[in-house]
C-alpha cells in the first residue's frame, strides 16, 4: 500500500468525522476556534488511536489469519464502505451542542470504530503504522475542524454527500487490495 493509497483512505475514514463535526455546527449558535479545535481534537485523536488499536490486535493473531488476509482486508474495508453508504441515505441525526467530554466522547468513539478494522487490514498490508495513524489523524483533525465552520456556515447539505464519498472510497480501496493479492492487479 502506498502513500496515495493511505492517504485515501485517511479522507475516506475522516468523512464519518467531518458529517459529525458538520452536525456539531449546526447544533451552535456560532462557530468558535476552540469548539472546531476541540472536536477537530477528539475525532484526529481517535481516528488515530483505533487503527493502531486494531493494527497490534491483527498483528498478534496474524499467524492463524495469513493467507485470507487480502480478503478480510477487502472485507471489512468495503463493510465499512456500505455502512458508510447506507448512513449516508438515513436521516440526519441530531446532535447536541456541547463539547464537553460527555458529549464528545461517545461520538469520536463512534466514528472511529470504522478505524479499528482499517487498522487490522493494515497490519495484514504491511502498513508502516506510525506514519499511516499520523496521516489518519492530522487528515481527520483538519476536516472536522472545518466541518464545524462548514455546518455552522452552510448547514446539512454536505453531510450525505461525504459520508456517501467516504464509503465508496473505502469499497474501492478494499477492492483494489483484494484484486492485488489475488494478481489480478499491480500498481
Amino acid at each position: 500500500m502506498n502513500s496515495w493509497d493511505l492517504f485515501i483512505i485517511a479522507v475516506g475514514l475522516s468523512m464519518d468525522a467531518f458529517a459529525v463535526s458538520i452536525c456539531k455546527g449546526l447544533s451552535v449558535q456560532k462557530s468558535t476556534l476552540k469548539n472546531n479545535l476541540i472536536v477537530g481534537l477528539y475525532f484526529g485523536g481517535f481516528q488515530g488511536l483505533m487503527p493502531l488499536i486494531g493494527y497490534f490486535l491483527a498483528v498478534h493473531f496474524s499467524s492463524i489469519i495469513t493467507g485470507v488476509d487480502n480478503w478480510i482486508s477487502f472485507i471489512l474495508l468495503s463493510i465499512i464502505g456500505c455502512k458508510m453508504v447506507k448512513e449516508s441515505t438515513e436521516k440526519v441525526e441530531s446532535v447536541d451542542s456541547s463539547f464537553a467530554f460527555k458529549s464528545m466522547f461517545p461520538l469520536a468513539v463512534a466514528t472511529s470504530i470504522d478505524a479499528l478494522a482499517a487498522g487490522v487490514s493494515f497490519a495484514f498490508e504491511q502498513v508502516n503504522i506510525v506514519p499511516a495513524v499520523s496521516l489518519i489523524a492530522v487528515v481527520t483533525f483538519a476536516f472536522s475542524t472545518v466541518g464545524v465552520k462548514i455546518g455552522n456556515v452552510f448547514g446539512s447539505k454536505y453531510k450525505s454527500k461525504a459520508e456517501m464519498f467516504g464509503g465508496i472510497v473505502l469499497i474501492l480501496i478494499g477492492i483494489k487490495i483484494l484484486l492485488e493479492g489475488l494478481g489480478v492487479l499491480n500498481i
